[in-house]
Formats: C-alpha cells, sequence, structure tokens
C-alpha cells in the first residue's frame, strides 16, 4: 500500500472531524500527515495496549490546535480511542477536546495549545529520560532508551519560550529530543513573512542542536533519512526543518490562512477527497488502511522484550531495580512517613527564628536523603532561593546523573520543563524563583494545575519585606492570583515547623502543583502543642486561644503570624479575648469538612480581622464585609523592610488599634 494513501487517512480524519464539529484546524494534521506516518509507523516505540509503559517513546504535538493530528495516530494505531470519538471531536465529555488534553485520550503526553509550551515540556521530558538513564543504566542494562519527539509550528517559534527552553536543551546535550518544524509559512492572519522572518536553523544551531534543513515535509524517504541522521547523533537535539504545505491535498485552500483554523466546508472536502483519490466517505477508514496502521501487535512485542530487559537487570542489580520501580511508580520510600514526622517533631522541640526560605533549605536538607528522585533547580537564584542542599549534584551535559538544574534565568521555560520531568516519571520535580517573577511562569503553573501533575515552585522574597529593591521586585497580588488559581495548593508558612510541614505534603501531593511562598526576613518560631502541629496539614488551625470563648479573631500567614501573636499578647493583658489563627494554605483549609473549619472560625464570632503582607481583598472571604484586613492595596516602594512594614500599618501597635476599633 502507497505511504500516501496512509497518510490520507489522517487528512481524512482531520478534515471530516473538523467540519462535523464545525469548529478547528485542519490544516496542520493534513500538512504535517506525511511526517507523522514515517514517525509512528517506522520509529515510536509505543505499545497501544499500554499507553503508560516506561520505556516508550513520547511524542508531543506543540501545535496543540492541530488535535485531530495526534487524535487520527491514536485512532489508527489502536488505543482506545474509537470512531465515535473522533465524531465527537470538540464536543462536552468528548475524550478529543480542541486541544490535547492530559488525561482525556489514553496517548496524549500532555496539555498543549498555548504555544511554546509544548516543546518545552519535551524539553523536561527529555531531560528526564537523560538522567533517569544515567543514574539506573549498567553496562548491558539499558532499560531507560527511548526518544522524545515533537512537532511544533511557527507560533511555537514565535512564542519566547521556545528560546528558552531550546537554549537550555542545547546546552545539556538532549540527544534523544527530535523536534520537527512545520515549516509552512502560514499562521492565522496569513503569510508569515510580514512578521516571522528569523533564520531558524542558524538560531537552533546557535543553541548547539544539529540542524536538518530543507527536508521535503511531503517526501517520506526525505523525512526517513532525516530522522535516521537525527539518531545518528546522540550528543545533540535535533531540529528537523520540514517545508510543508498547509491544508495538502485541498484543491483551493492549501498553502493559504483560509484552513489555518477553520472547517474546509462540504464542497472543498469532496474536491480534497478526489484529488487525494480518497474514495471514502466521512470517517470512513478502510480494513487493510487499520491493519497496516494497527500497532498493538508490534507495540505488546516491544514491551515484552523491554520487560525481558527489566528481569536481567533486576537479577543483576535487584537494590537498584527495586528503586527504579518505585520511583517510576511513583512511590515514597517506606520510611517517609516516620521519618518526617521525627523530623517536623524535633523542629518544633529545637525552636529557631530563621527566615523561611532558610527554613525550607534546611527541611531539602533532612528530606533530600529520603529522596533520590528530588530534581531540583532555580532560574539563577540559587543563593538567594535557598534552594540547594550538601546533596545537590548538577545536571550537565556530560554527567546527566545529577539532581539538580541550573535553568539561567528562565523562570518561564524553567516551570514548563518541570512539567515535562513530572510528566515523564520517576522524579519529584521543584524549581525556584522570587515571588515577584511566578509572573514570568504563571501560565506553566496554571497547565501543571490544569493536568493535575506535581510541580513544585519555592517562590521566595514573598512581600514588600524585600525592602529596598523596591515595588518592581516586591509581590503585592501574587499570592491572591495563586490561590485563586483551580487546583493549586498554595503554602505561606510562618515559621520552620509549617515550613517542613508545607514541604511534605507538596512532595506527597500527585494531583497538582505546590506554590511555596517563603520570607527572606527572619521569623520568629511559634509555640505550639503536638496537636498543633498535627493541625497545621489542614491548611489553618488555632495557634493560640483564649481563656473562654474568643470576642475577636486575627488570622495571619506567613511573617504576620508573629504580628498577630504579639498583638493578641498585648490585647488580652487589657483583658480581652482574642484567637490567633494561621492559615498557611487556604485552599486545604477550605477543603477540610465544615465542623473543623466552624472550630477554627466559629460563625458566631464576627469580630475578625486578618492580617497579610498582600493583596487586602482576598480576605474578605474569611472576615466578612464587618471585618477588618490589614493589606496592600496599592504597589510598594523601595526602602528598608522595617520601614515599609510601618509604612503600611503591618505593626503590632497597628494591629492592636484595628482590633479595638473593630470591638469599639
Amino acid at each position: 500500500m502507497e505511504r500516501k494513501t496512509l497518510a490520507n487517512a489522517i487528512r481524512a480524519l482531520s478534515m471530516d472531524a473538523v467540519q462535523q464539529a464545525n469548529s478547528g484546524h485542519p490544516g496542520a494534521p493534513m500538512g504535517m500527515a506525511d511526517i507523522a506516518e514515517v514517525l509512528w509507523r517506522d520509529h515510536m516505540n509505543h505499545n497501544p495496549t499500554n499507553p503508560e509503559w516506561a520505556d516508550r517513546d513520547r511524542f508531543v504535538l506543540s501545535n496543540g490546535h492541530g488535535s485531530m493530528l495526534i487524535y487520527s495516530l491514536l485512532h489508527l494505531t489502536g488505543y482506545e480511542l474509537p470512531i465515535e470519538e473522533l465524531k465527537n471531536f470538540r464536543q462536552l465529555h468528548s475524550k478529543t477536546p480542541g486541544h490535547p488534553e492530559y488525561g482525556y485520550a489514553p496517548g496524549v503526553e500532555t496539555t498543549t495549545g498555548p504555544l511554546g509550551q509544548g516543546i518545552t515540556n519535551a524539553v523536561g521530558l527529555a531531560i528526564a529520560e537523560k538522567s533517569l538513564a544515567a543514574q539506573f543504566n549498567r553496562d548491558g542494562h539499558d532499560i531507560v532508551d527511548h526518544y522524545t519527539y515533537a512537532f511544533m509550528g511557527d507560533g511555537c517559534l514565535m512564542e519566547g519560550i521556545s528560546h528558552e527552553a531550546c537554549s537550555l536543551a542545547g546546552t545539556l546535550g538532549l540527544g534523544k529530543l527530535i523536534a520537527f518544524w512545520d515549516d509552512n509559512g502560514i499562521s492565522i492572519d496569513g503569510d508569515v513573512d510580514g512578521w516571522f522572518t528569523d533564520d531558524t536553523p542558524k538560531r537552533f544551531e546557535a543553541y548547539g542542536w544539529q540542524v536538518i534543513p530543507a527536508v521535503d515535509g511531503h517526501d517520506p524517504a526525505a523525512i526517513e533519512a532525516a530522522i535516521a541522521a537525527a539518531k545518528a547523533d546522540s550528543s545533540k537535539p535535533t531540529l528537523i526543518c520540514t517545508k510543508t504545505v498547509i491544508g495538502f491535498g485541498s484543491p483551493n485552500k492549501a498553502g493559504s490562512h483560509d484552513c489555518h483554523g477553520a472547517p474546509l466546508g462540504h464542497d472543498e472536502i469532496a474536491a480534497t477527497r478526489e484529488a487525494l483519490g480518497w474514495e471514502h466517505g466521512p470517517f470512513e477508514i478502510p480494513s487493510d488502511v487499520y491493519a497496516q496502521w494497527d500497532a498493538k501487535e508490534a507495540g505488546a512485542a516491544k514491551e515484552a522484550a523491554w520487560n525481558e530487559k527489566l528481569s536481567a537487570y533486576e537479577a543483576a542489580h535487584p537494590e537498584l531495580a527495586a528503586e527504579f520501580k518505585r520511583r517510576v511508580n511513583g512511590e515514597l520510600p517506606a520510611e517517609w512517613e516516620a521519618k518526617t514526622a521525627a523530623i517536623i517533631a524535633d523542629l518544633q522541640a529545637n525552636p529557631a527564628n530563621i527566615a523561611s526560605r532558610k527554613a525550607s533549605q534546611n527541611v531539602l536538607e533532612a528530606f533530600g536523603k529520603m529522596l533520590p528522585e528530588f530534581m531540583g533547580g532555580s532560574a539563577d537564584l540559587a543563593p538567594s532561593n535557598l534552594t540547594m542542599w550538601s546533596g545537590s549534584q548538577s545536571l550537565t551535559a556530560d554527567d546527566a546523573s545529577g539532581n539538580y538544574i541550573h535553568y539561567g534565568v528562565r523562570e518561564f521555560g524553567m516551570t514548563a520543563i518541570i512539567n515535562g520531568i513530572a510528566l515523564h516519571g520517576g522524579f519529584v520535580p521543584y524549581g525556584a524563583t522570587f515571588l515577584m517573577f511566578m509572573e514570568y511562569a504563571r501560565n506553566a503553573m496554571r497547565m501543571a494545575a490544569l493536568m493535575k501533575i506535581q510541580n513544585i515552585q519555592v517562590y521566595t522574597h514573598d512581600s514588600i519585606g524585600l525592602g529596598e529593591d523596591g515595588p518592581t521586585h516586591q509581590p503585592v497580588e501574587q499570592i491572591a492570583s495563586l490561590r485563586l488559581t483551580p487546583n493549586m495548593s498554595t503554602w505561606r508558612p510562618c515559621d520552620q515547623v509549617e515550613s517542613a510541614v508545607a514541604w511534605k505534603l507538596a512532595i506527597e501531593r500527585r494531583d497538582g502543583p505546590t506554590s511555596l511562598i517563603f520570607s527572606r526576613q527572619n521569623l520568629a518560631q511559634q509555640d505550639r502543642s503536638a496537636a498543633q502541629v498535627a493541625d497545621i496539614a489542614k491548611g489553618g488551625y488555632v495557634l493560640k486561644d483564649s481563656d473562654g470563648k474568643p470576642e475577636l479573631i486575627l488570622i495571619a500567614t506567613g511573617s504576620e503570624v508573629g504580628l498577630a501573636v504579639e498583638a493578641a499578647d498585648q490585647l488580652t493583658a487589657e483583658g480581652r479575648k482574642v484567637r490567633v489563627v494561621s492559615i498557611p494554605s487556604t485552599d486545604v483549609f477550605d477543603a477540610q469538612d465544615a465542623a473543623y473549619r466552624e472550630s477554627v472560625l466559629p460563625s458566631d464570632v464576627t469580630a475578625r480581622v486578618a492580617v497579610e503582607a498582600g493583596i487586602a481583598d482576598f480576605w474578605y472571604k474569611y472576615v466578612g464585609f464587618d471585618g477588618r484586613i490589614i493589606g496592600m492595596t496599592t504597589f510598594g516602594e523601595s526602602a528598608p523592610a522595617g520601614e515599609l512594614f510601618k509604612m503600611f500599618g503591618f505593626t503590632t501597635e497597628n494591629v492592636v488599634e484595628t482590633a479595638k476599633e473593630l470591638l469599639q
């Protein structure tokens, strides 16, 4: 059977699904169908009957608007994605949403759509493969040995994140990363010559990539030769520049933006069928075409062969094999719960007045010894974020066995790369920057929340307490923004004990990202009973209580908890009944049952004051409109931290005065 016929199956399914939905992007799938046919039929090692096979090749469609390309491939090769799901493209509750969504269709490795993040996830996948191989492979036992393939379009290359990620990929020598550039010269607005004239091959050569230019994206022999050349150089990632015609086969719309983001129309589809020689009706694939595409038997055989390799590895290196299985299965060490509980109890028993960023580093030191799966990093701020510990070993092109990545000044790239590392499996990844600069990376953390995957971000220098660097570096609205993101867990601990609990829960959480927000300045450790220490894990708890029913509740987080406690002491000395509630994680607290939340914030105590050096409006949900909030309503200023806290009202005196006004 001619290869064009097999590629035309992708084209037919893509244009039919988009037409039926009356929505979508047929052009990219039709243009890249020949490339996909060669890659998926001749090179992809995967098993449609087990999409989670650990040593499968990974495929990322970075130009995710062309989602019918991957849905067609998954359907044709035998994944559990029946034709009915393609007919329901972009419809409610289908497994074929408008852009590929992780967790919907089996075989979709990552959510793509925001351009540039897919190729960046692919860099993370390739880093994970290289590092896991360096840590576990032994002579004669290559149990980690797979490729990461990515398709990307002009839009991915225009987005700045592709520069961040692809630059680092070259530096790290990710030789098993192979990217295909769909060089069709078209974007939504039309011919890209008006706004995208970069010399892309030279750009990637400058990154240290192997570049294979001017490949005819409709010539299977040329595509095959390019992939072979890419695999021949294992020292560099490869960019294959494929010249394609968007909407290939459409007599009147191919090569124009008319087929980029809209259905072809019934008449044009009929003309396309005739031009391609495709004599079958909508969603109709002949049995002999299915037979040529079906990868189930071959995939099962490839996985079986790998299982034999794993068995041999297990016989030769039983301890390593057990550790490998634990890590790829996402299991924590057996001693995890007991040891972390002991560490937290010891921290409470041995007070230290230190910055919570330093407390975070101390926790990394204590927990890291149990977690060889840690893969840390910072966006060129390790000495400030304090993300390195004694066991940190830099990951480099020559030695990928390390557990720490120096991301450089690449906050967005770092965060999306970590998404890829998490998606690969075998690691607990974390990154770090100043809280202010999460703004650069916000969309990658949103993607982690959307995909329900682990991505731990350490955000330090958490308030106007940053001081002299001024408002450009002082976060105000960022904490509220993180808290408002669905499926994001956000912690702002007040001392070393809350910091340790926050880290513990972030490491245990595998169904979403966690933002850990730490201070630059020293924080006083708070007194707690063992029961109170246990309650930290509930996100909010009574830290200091009154003798009898409280008449006032002070609510605080982070560096402001100490202020609330001092204010409570002063008010108590004056005869007031005051409760102090620490809420280091509002999302975790909100997830507790109603009885617990009522026990902490009783509804009949309406006199409440919230204190946090962040945007004030967030706290109305806890204090009500009759309560008071000591928070930020403007940006900060450049001055020493003490002067700023006084200027903006973050003092014991102001908390006391505000409480008294409320009580009166």
